[in-house]
């Protein structure tokens, strides 16, 4: 039985916008997923959860498709909402949600099970960086809690250093220097139980930042990535073992890079990412000959499937 099949009458709703500082990528995100679901023959509700009382449209909904990224959409706070409404919403559940967004405890739950992230700790402006400098070479500064590379600064010097901090300050107090690595960058994007053929990205800037991820045409996505088959495995059940580690589901996309000694080091999960024309889920779906509406209309039916079940997804 197709997907389309099982789908056929539920009411579908599209959450998408809020106010994280996200909200741009997340209004393109929509355009795209509302536009595939309507060409596909469905009648999705668009609901802006930057919008006062937006959850009153919820009602009658049986599904939604959570594009929302970021803070209050992607962190836990949304999963929550839909699953005290009755609702079942595609993706991850509350506790996965909330500890991808997390990268300090993401990476202090893959430390634990012995699974290879970069040196990591907890900084702020009175850090000794000419200490951790010295141990690591150079470093990535970050919020804890954002994505799409926001508040992010590669550093080298602890002038550059106290200025990075004051950026990521800016998008929440729990800021996380990480070693930096300098190797190639990967992704995987992850449906159901399996991953999809990963992409080798290669950044014209001095790494993959918003800029790179959202608006640049100079990046440059592999696929196939380049590695060979025993690698190319090995980083794929890395990145699912990852992902399951945080107790994520139905989809979602693992970052990564190798470092000068060929091993994979996890950067961070993603789990609502972008659907928009520079996005790289969609890139690895349609390299594993899914289109964009099979996409969509499998993260439907294995969150629908999940959230009857009472085994993950948003309910």
């Amino acid at each position: 039985m197709s997907a389309a099949t099982q789908l056929q009458g539920l009411k579908i709703a599209v959450l998408f916008g809020g106010t994280s500082g996200e909200r741009e990528v997340s209004l393109a995100s929509a355009e795209t997923v509302l536009t595939a679901l309507r060409e596909g023959g469905y009648e999705p509700r668009a609901l802006d959860t930057g919008e006062p009382a937006w959850w009153v449209g919820l009602e009658g909904v049986d599904i939604a498709f959570n594009i929302q990224h970021g803070v209050g959409g992607e962190d836990g706070v949304t999963q929550g909402l839909l699953q005290s409404m009755g609702v079942v919403g595609t993706g991850s559940s509350v506790l996965g949600s909330a500890l991808a967004m997390d990268k300090l405890r993401s990476k202090q739950i893959w430390r634990a099970l012995g699974l290879p992230t970069a040196a990591f700790a907890l900084v702020n402006a009175d850090t000794d960086a000419q200490a951790l400098l010295a141990a690591w070479g150079a470093a990535f500064i970050k919020p804890c809690m954002e994505g799409s590379s926001l508040g992010m600064t590669r550093v080298d010097s602890p002038e550059s250093f106290s200025v990075a901090c004051e950026s990521a300050a800016v998008f929440g107090d729990q800021i996380l220097a990480e070693q930096f690595i300098d190797g190639p960058e990967y992704t995987v994007a992850i449906l159901g139980d399996r991953a999809l053929p990963p992409i080798h990205i290669e950044a014209a800037r001095e790494f993959y930042d918003y800029e790179a991820k959202y608006k640049a045409n100079t990046t440059r996505y592999n696929i196939p990535c380049g590695l060979n088959g025993d690698d190319e495995k090995a980083l794929c059940e890395l990145a699912l073992e990852a992902f399951a580690a945080l107790g994520c589901s139905v989809w979602g996309r693992v970052d990564l890079m190798r470092d000068s000694n060929g091993d994979f080091q996890l950067l961070e999960v993603n789990t609502v990412p972008g659907m928009t024309d520079h996005s790289l889920v969609p890139m690895a779906a349609t390299a594993a000959g899914l289109s964009l509406l099979t996409l969509l209309e499998e993260i439907l039916l294995l969150s629908w499937q999940a959230g009857q079940s009472g085994l993950g997804g948003a309910v």
